[in-house]
C-alpha cells in the first residue's frame, strides 16, 4: 500500500507541481494542500482526467486553526490532584464576550477547507487542503459546478466557520436560526454563546435574552498520541493465548 500510496503522490506532484504547497502521506492516507487560486483547477482536473476519476466529493469540512496545539490539561506530568488539572482555562471558547480580548495571533492563516474525495473506478481516496489568505473574511470559490452534492457542504461550513464561497447558487445558514449570530464552530465562540430563549407568558412569544449561566469546564481540552497510529505499531492476537482460553 505504502509503493501504491508513493507512486499516486508522485504522480500528483508531477501533474499539479505549481499548483500544490505541499504533498504528505501520514496513517496511509494522502494529503495535498493546493493554491487557493489554482483550487477549481486542480479540482476539475482530479475529477475530469482519466488517471484520477474523483468523482465523488464525500466531505468539505471546514477548520479553524486558531487554538491549534493548545492543550488545557498535560497529561503526560499532571498528578492525581483531579479536576484542578484542568480548571486553567487556556482555550478561547471558555472565555465570554465581556472577557478581554485574547491574543490570536497563530502562524499562517487561520482558515482552511478540507476536501474528501473518493475515485471509485480507482479505488483511491484524497484529501485536498486549501487555506483562506484572508482571516477576517475568509473566501474560497465554490466547487458546487464540480460536484453538485456540496451546495449544502459549503451551506454548513459557512453557517458554522463563516466561510464565503464565491459562486454558491444559495449561500445561507443551514444549521442555526436565522437570526443568529456568530459563527459556533469558531474558536473564539464562547462555548455559552451569545443569547439564550425562553417563553414570555406575558409576551406569549419567545424571546432571546443575554445567557444567564456563567462558563465553566467540564472537560478540559486535551492532546495526546493515539497509539494507533504510531509508525511500527500493530495490534496482534496471541493465538496461542488465544487457544489456551478458548480451552477453559
Amino acid at each position: 500500500m505504502q509503493n501504491d500510496l508513493h507512486h499516486f503522490g508522485s504522480e500528483l506532484q508531477r501533474v499539479f507541481a505549481t499548483s500544490l504547497r505541499s504533498i504528505e502521506i501520514k496513517n496511509n492516507e494522502i494529503t495535498v494542500t493546493v493554491e487557493d487560486k489554482e483550487l477549481i483547477q486542480v479540482l476539475e482536473q482530479l475529477k475530469s482526467a482519466e488517471k484520477f476519476k474523483f468523482d465523488q466529493l464525500i466531505d468539505l469540512a471546514g477548520v479553524d486553526y486558531l487554538e491549534f496545539g493548545t492543550d488545557e490539561w498535560n497529561t503526560e506530568t499532571a498528578t492525581s490532584s483531579g479536576f484542578s488539572r484542568g480548571v486553567e482555562k487556556a482555550s478561547f471558547g471558555r472565555f465570554t464576550f465581556d472577557d478581554a480580548k485574547q491574543n490570536t495571533n497563530i502562524d499562517g492563516p487561520r482558515y482552511a477547507v478540507v476536501y474528501h474525495l473518493l475515485s471509485i473506478a480507482n479505488n483511491q481516496r484524497l484529501r485536498v487542503k486549501v487555506y483562506c489568505e484572508d482571516d477576517h473574511l475568509p473566501i474560497l470559490p465554490s466547487v458546487t459546478p464540480i460536484w453538485n452534492c456540496a451546495d449544502w457542504y459549503e451551506r454548513e461550513a459557512f453557517d458554522l466557520f463563516g466561510i464565503v464561497f464565491e459562486g454558491h447558487p444559495d449561500l445561507r445558514r443551514i444549521l442555526t436560526d436565522y437570526g443568529f449570530t456568530g459563527h459556533p464552530f469558531r474558536k473564539d465562540f464562547p462555548l455559552i454563546g451569545h443569547v439564550e430563549v425562553r417563553y414570555d407568558p406575558d409576551q406569549k412569544r419567545v424571546i432571546y435574552q443575554p445567557v444567564s449561566i456563567e462558563p465553566r469546564i467540564n472537560v478540559p481540552k486535551v492532546i495526546r498520541e493515539d497509539h494507533r497510529f504510531e509508525d511500527g505499531v500493530a495490534e496482534h492476537v496471541d493465538e496461542t493465548s488465544a487457544e489456551e482460553s478458548t480451552d477453559v
